[in-house]
């Protein structure tokens, strides 16, 4: 399961058998969302944030930090997807401890 940001508490990941779309898991203490980033001509055009089946949602704080993250890390975490599933390379884990804007 490589991990790619934590942000305020929420770990953002992926798992290591994933499939398309492109998308990332946020977890907090057993809690768990998952983002969606559907693709058209090379760019993020929509981000869809949604439930995991079976696992309790993260409280409306942790979602806000997942949701603010995953936006503006969009482009990046397309292109840690690339490198982690296709190229097979490791990606690099970041802790951000300052607000994103």
């Amino acid at each position: 399961m490589p991990k790619l940001y934590e942000y305020f508490g929420v770990i953002i990941y992926f798992w290591s058998n994933e499939h398309e779309p492109v998308h990332v898991h946020g977890g907090c203490q057993n809690r768990e969302n998952k983002a969606e980033l559907i693709i058209e001509n090379g760019s993020v055009k929509e981000i869809r944030i949604t439930n995991v089946k079976g696992r309790n949602p993260l409280h409306a704080a942790e979602l806000r930090h997942f949701e603010k993250l995953v936006y503006q890390k969009a482009d990046e975490i397309v292109q840690k997807w690339i490198d982690y599933f296709v190229l097979h390379k490791k990606v690099h884990f970041e802790r951000i401890s300052e607000k994103l804007s």
